[in-house]
């Protein structure tokens, strides 16, 4: 990709398939890229399998100011560019409300990620940022002191939260999350797992690093 437009179609091409995987509502969630001093980010109150190019908000990261004054930035605008502010690593953050890690939000049981090898090296240790009120910047503060050492969140009683160095992989996170909390749910009180002991753990990120 070179150009803004490119940028602005790859954001609206991922914040639609996120529907259509059924990881987020209608009108929920969040998709953003870091370009530059630039973040690109979907809007607010649109319908998310129906989103054009055109109607990706451009935003200058370090001032926070629109270069798209007349698109409606996400209300979880200021949590995307905080967790760019803490890890320049990133270049993309996928948020979303999927039914079951949107669940383990709420519950005090964590997500179990060492099921699955694919699980544990994507995810590492899902970690919870305390609930804040969506939209504040309590929040994006919380999420943004999570992410700096961990790829994803969820929010307490709120959603889930994943980042990576493209689009494809924060998505990708996004989607895993899904499946190691519907296999946490499926398997819990009624079957008796065998997680990956640290020993495995270790081999995985060694290997694979």
């Amino acid at each position: 990709m070179s150009g803004m437009e490119d940028y602005r179609a790859e954001v609206a091409r991922y914040m639609a398939r996120l529907y259509e995987r059924g990881l987020t509502t209608a009108c929920g969630g969040n998709v953003s890229l870091r370009a530059g001093d630039l973040m690109y980010i979907t809007p607010s109150s649109i319908d998310k399998a129906a989103i054009m190019p055109s109607q990706v908000a451009i935003i200058d990261i370090a001032s926070a100011r629109s270069l798209t004054p007349d698109i409606r930035v996400s209300i979880e605008g200021e949590m995307h560019r905080q967790v760019y502010l803490a890890r320049e690593d990133v270049c993309a953050v996928v948020h979303s409300h999927p039914l079951f890690a949107s669940m383990y939000s709420a519950l005090e049981e964590p997500v179990e990620t060492r099921l699955i090898a694919e699980n544990c090296y994507l995810l590492g240790q899902v970690v919870k940022a305390p609930y804040a009120l969506m939209g504040t910047k309590e929040l994006a503060g919380s999420v943004a002191r999570c992410i700096m050492e961990h790829d994803v969140v969820l929010m307490e009683n709120h959603g889930a939260l994943t980042v990576g160095t493209s689009l494809l992989t924060a998505f990708e996170r996004m989607e895993v999350l899904e499946r190691a909390a519907k296999m946490t749910y499926l398997t819990g009180g009624r079957v008796h797992p065998r997680p990956l002991d640290d020993a495995q753990v270790a081999a995985i990120m060694k290997d694979f690093a």
